[in-house]
């Protein structure tokens, strides 16, 4: 990397993390973003160096583009964007911030991605993984860039990442000893327009394993169970349906390990913090890949049981005039949401809506049946959740012009014993900047409700 001109597309988190791996390295780089109402100072800023950096917005010229060595796409950025399309145009590789940092780390990577789940896989797995070794990174989609430690990785390290679709589709050679596909329904597809490519690119975390490599798979995910002979490496199924011949499964209540000379039980799910069966799917995913890895039973199972929610993800946050508040902000896709409903033991309040990513709502409304007593709207997708909610026959809804409306909506229409759920089953864009300031609002109107 020394002294080569090197772009990186995107000055959020993840192109900031990679802009100072590279000065570290000694290359040259051009920080670009092209949103031309940004503010160059202040980006400058966000780098933790007094080296100098070039920063452009807006419009990239031709002339900077033909004298670059390697351009690094934040995962904000669609490989089919028109300034990407010029960049492989000119000859000049691309890379993903995931790839930069897998080429200079050391040590083992577990890989998580998925449609659902995968931030409480990662964080679970990582836990584990802590507990067993004392070098440990959890990275990636989870909110740290994997490029903000590869350069402190060495021999020993593990690790544990998660995986997002826009980040696979710029992987070069990054190859985790263990992968995991947790599951894959519509999700994104105006990024990847056909689930063919979805489903392609989700795939693409196994691509570079080997035979002697490990990769985690849904049993019943149809898409997966059919594409699980394409896999290079050894395949291992957990499944919350049915018993396995081989592999992890849930039979009634009680979590199972069988593997070649080895049925042992896990756990029983009530002795777990987590509730719902997605989340019974997220532990036999990371135990799998715990086991797998080599970790033994014994530290995998006190981990499991100690292991609380991550932030966002059906986050309990508090109980006022009897009605429980339940934060699922990281709920940004109807089967996520849906999970989410599904987690629910009582009547619920429900808050829905934000950015259109193209998703189709009628299964999530399905799921509404003998739970959901009243439908709050928020964001650019109201409109059309209410169509189609109507069109399912579910009539109980009303808009809301702010999340503090919305919350002040169901707080009133609740009774003791209700649940109110934050689970918009949309992306957070427009209203937000992203799903965890929508999650921390919620969180702060909530707590400033009166009893």
């Amino acid at each position: 990397m020394e002294e080569k001109k090197i772009l990186v597309f995107g000055t959020g988190k993840s192109g900031i993390a990679a802009a100072e791996l590279l000065l570290e390295k000694g290359a040259e780089v051009i920080l670009y973003d092209g949103n031309e109402s940004l503010d160059e100072e202040e980006i400058r800023a966000l780098l933790n160096t007094k080296k100098q950096v070039m920063v452009l917005l807006g419009e990239l010229p031709q002339e900077v583009i033909e004298t670059l060595s390697l351009a690094v796409l934040s995962p904000g950025i669609p490989l089919d964007s028109p300034e990407a399309e010029r960049i492989k145009a000119a000859g000049v590789k691309i890379w993903g911030e995931i790839e930069l940092a897998a080429y200079f780390s050391k040590g083992q990577v577990l890989a998580v991605t998925g449609t659902n789940g995968k931030t409480t896989t990662t964080a679970l797995t990582g836990a584990i993984m802590k507990a067993a070794y004392p070098d440990v990174y959890v990275v990636g989609n989870i909110g740290i860039p994997y490029t903000s430690v590869a350069l402190q990785t060495n021999g020993d390290t593990v690790t544990v990442a998660e995986v997002s679709s826009f980040q696979l589709e710029t992987i070069v050679r990054f190859a985790p000893k263990v992968s995991a596909i947790l599951n894959i329904t519509p999700d994104h597809l105006n990024r990847h327009h056909t689930m063919e490519n979805y489903t392609d690119v989700k795939l693409a975390i196994t691509k570079n394993q080997a035979k002697d490599d490990t990769c985690i798979l849904n049993y019943e995910d149809e898409r997966l169970r059919e594409k699980s002979s394409d896999i290079p490496a050894k395949v291992v199924f957990f499944s919350s349906r049915r018993e396995l011949e081989e592999g992890i499964f849930l039979s009634g209540e009680d979590i199972w390990l069988k593997m070649p000379g080895k049925r042992e039980q896990i756990c029983n799910v009530r002795e777990l913090q987590l509730i719902g069966r997605h989340n019974y799917e997220n532990v036999m995913a990371a135990v799998a890949m715990a086991y797998c890895y080599g970790v033994p039973l014994k530290v995998i199972k006190k981990v499991i049981k100690s292991f609380r929610a991550v932030e966002h993800r059906i986050e309990y946050v508090t109980t006022k005039r009897g009605i429980r508040f339940y934060n699922d902000s990281k709920g940004t896709n109807p089967d996520a949401a849906i999970q989410a409903i599904r987690a629910m033991r009582w009547p619920t309040c429900l808050i829905g809506g934000g950015y259109d990513k193209q998703s189709e709502y009628s299964e999530w409304i399905k799921s509404f049946e003998g739970k959901v007593k009243k439908l709050v709207l928020i964001g650019q997708t109201r409109e059309k959740i209410a169509a189609e909610a109507s069109a399912c026959g579910f009539s109980d809804y009303v808009f809301a012009d702010s999340l503090e409306e919305a919350v002040r909506i169901c707080y009133d229409a609740a009774q003791d014993g209700d649940a109110v759920l934050l689970s918009p089953a949309c992306a957070s864009w427009g209203m937000f900047p992203n799903y965890e300031k929508r999650g921390e609002l919620f969180k702060e109107i909530v707590y400033s409700l009166k009893e």
